[in-house]
């Protein structure tokens, strides 16, 4: 008779397969399915910071510069980032919830021609042509009218990102897809969109589950009514355990007690959104303490840091180190949730490794 399933077998699993063998960029972004990506450089994106940990020899901006040649798309999926061509192609052609009136519509055709009679546009090129305007944006300030339309012609499918310029946007005409009619087809394209977030982020306790499947309708909102039916779906296909009183899940052809997840012995400086971290409940149940990402806190209130970044010692999130670089040379400030570090040697060698690994991604000294 197998043993029950424990949350330390939970928990190495889950490090285990996210912190895979370094391999190559595009077989790491197939592998991870998706990469969040965010505009903060503390030290540097976390598209970068994820990145680091899975590619061979990996350097800051290495996705940036290597973006046009590698076959992926920068688009919305849970969250906006970096995925295969073939996993946006399942969310295609996406229907927004907001109907653009015939104003709007006219403008997106003037623009969209434009793009097509020059390959690729920065989006200063379709302010100076067309002299759109401010308008209001997300945060209450002023933005660039012709900015927010090409974004809203990027998320309907209308563009794509081509490439960026010193991190600016780079738009090109987008990608031509089918309409999709036949209700198998949906079932099978949404069951194949939580599959990959599953595949991401496993084990997910069920209330991260639900949230999850929620948040793939970003991506897909023409079919958000049917995501009750799509997570009632996942729940019968996944593999799943009650451990601790909750109800876990994870890619059915996986087991979570096998002996082959094996955590390394060194130290990872993680991503504020690293799959390990990113799904702050589970990471309480395995950690035993809550983390939070305070860009946006106000400084008097912040008590880890402003990106202060989980420390994984071995299998335990064990502190956060907030990392910065001054004339050139690495600076690492490390907190632990004991009050003080480990007291053996092997873990202040370990620290010392990562401290250089991360100097070594960015090309500066220690």
């Amino acid at each position: 008779m197998p043993r029950p399933l424990t949350l330390d077998d939970l928990r190495r699993y889950a490090i285990a397969r996210s912190l895979f063998k370094p391999t190559t960029l595009p077989r790491a972004i197939e592998r991870l399915g998706f990469v969040q990506a965010d505009p903060i450089r503390a030290p540097a994106r976390a598209q970068d910071l994820t990145l680091r940990h899975r590619v061979t020899g990996y350097a800051a901006g290495d996705l940036e510069r290597r973006y046009p040649r590698l076959g992926i798309e920068e688009d919305f999926f849970v969250n906006y980032g970096f995925l295969p061509r073939a996993h946006l192609a399942l969310m295609h052609p996406r229907t927004p919830r907001t109907v653009w009136p015939a104003s709007r519509l006219a403008q997106a055709h003037e623009v969209l021609a434009f793009v097509r009679e020059r390959g690729a546009v920065h989006p200063r090129e379709v302010d100076a042509h067309f002299a759109h305007g401010k308008t209001r944006n997300w945060f209450g300030g002023s933005s660039n009218a012709s900015t927010q339309l090409l974004d809203q012609m990027h998320y309907r499918g209308l563009l794509r990102v081509a490439r960026r310029d010193s991190g600016v946007r780079v738009y090109a005409p987008g990608n031509t897809h089918e309409p999709v009619d036949d209700p198998a087809e949906v079932h099978a394209r949404m069951d194949a969109l939580v599959d990959l977030v599953v595949a991401k982020y496993a084990p997910l306790p069920l209330a991260t589950l639900g949230q999850l499947v929620s948040r793939v309708f970003i991506g897909a909102p023409q079919w958000q009514s049917d995501r009750g039916k799509a997570l009632a779906r996942a729940k019968v296909r996944l593999a799943r355990a009650k451990v601790n009183g909750t109800d876990w899940f994870w890619p059915v052809d996986e087991d979570p007690s096998s002996r082959r997840h094996r955590v390394p012995e060194r130290v990872h400086l993680l991503a504020p959104f690293d799959p390990v971290a990113w799904d702050r409940r589970r990471f309480e149940h395995f950690w035993g303490w809550a983390y939070r990402f305070e860009a946006y806190t106000p400084a008097p209130k912040r008590q880890l840091g402003y990106y202060a970044l989980p420390l994984l010692w071995r299998d335990q999130v064990i502190g956060w180190a907030n990392a910065s670089v001054r004339q050139d040379r690495l600076q690492v400030d490390c907190g632990y949730v004991a009050g003080k570090a480990p007291r053996d040697a092997s873990f202040r060698l370990a620290l010392d490794e990562e401290r250089q690994r991360l100097a070594d991604f960015l090309g500066v000294s220690t």
